[in-house]
């Protein structure tokens, strides 16, 4: 067969379920390639895959010359809905088992996936926030999906894509392959600091990583947070060179409790990253906000959005 795969997104980032059934395809003796609208109109193709992760990212507007197309992915499943992102499970493809649990096809990517493995150990998250379709998309708890052997072959560098690896029963499991493998890792989702223990904190620190991504996204947390984010501080010493924390703004939140937020960070020396929610249709303030907070060298340098702003 001749099988076409679409990146809807672009090829910033590699896009896992087309990398497993490119594997997929190849291990039954497929012809697999990107697709190329006027290679189709040559010689049409049997099968092209359509994946997209992010709803706001246009679709594919080119003609697909295919006797079928199959379209995929969290982008094609959610939509706006009073302001919200709703997550249509209705619409979901999900891949067969075969596919999911192959070994990705990291081939497609080779700028993005040299000497770099990507994949989940686990999927779901307890939490149910609103500003996330995690919990609506995969299960308000984190289960454990593979282990890491499953999509990674020795890379030097992993990077995790796992909504909430810590909410898992099997975590610290999950933790110990990671560390055993010596490679240098990314939680690129972040580790919900409410759910470090000193037990599991201890392996954390055996893991190798240039830095921690952290989050204090919620307002309403700030009992818990605050003195988890000090805590964390104090065990491991790693201040705003080594721990970041996600400060979603625009959301249910006013200005000056972002600010709050951000300025608790900067007392404790790690290093706030602003997040906008629906950044196309925010205040301008936001976008001040998060270009002064996220630039390392204006942050650390002017103390106060105040100032700032001036």
């Amino acid at each position: 067969m001749k099988i076409g795969l679409i990146d809807v997104d672009g090829h910033n980032y590699p896009n896992l379920p087309l990398m497993k059934l490119s594997a997929w395809h190849k291990q039954n003796g497929d012809d697999v390639r990107w697709y190329d609208a006027w290679d189709g109109l040559i010689e049409p193709y049997d099968k092209v895959y359509m994946s997209k992760v992010f709803s706001f990212t246009p679709d594919y507007d080119l003609p697909i010359y295919a006797d079928e197309v199959e379209r995929g992915g969290s982008g094609y499943c959610i939509r706006l809905e009073g302001g919200r992102e709703i997550y249509d499970k209705s619409k979901e493809k999900p891949l067969p088992y075969e596919v999911e649990h192959i070994y990705p096809d990291y081939s497609l990517y080779p700028e993005l996936t040299n000497d770099t493995a990507y994949g989940f150990l686990t999927r779901g998250c307890p939490r149910g926030c609103h500003f996330c379709h995690v919990a609506a998309k995969e299960g308000q708890r984190s289960y454990k999906v593979a282990d890491l052997s499953e999509f990674w072959g020795g890379q030097k560098n992993i990077v995790l894509n796992d909504p909430n690896i810590l909410g898992c029963p099997e975590h610290m499991d999950l933790l110990k392959q990671v560390a055993d493998s010596g490679a240098l890792v990314e939680f690129n989702q972040g580790l919900d600091v409410r759910l470090i223990t000193d037990k599991n904190l201890e392996l954390i620190k055996t893991i190798r990583m240039k830095y921690v991504h952290l989050a204090y996204d919620r307002i309403q947390d700030r009992d818990i947070v605050e003195p988890k984010l000090k805590a964390f501080r104090e065990a491991t010493g790693w201040g705003r060179h080594k721990t970041m924390v996600y400060i979603l703004t625009n959301y249910d939140t006013t200005i000056e409790e972002d600010l709050h937020r951000i300025y608790f960070c900067r007392e404790l020396d790690l290093d706030p990253y602003v997040m906008i929610y629906d950044k196309a249709h925010a205040d301008p303030i936001y976008r001040k906000l998060q270009r002064w907070v996220n630039n390392d060298i204006v942050f650390w340098s002017v103390p106060t959005f105040e100032e700032y702003q001036k």
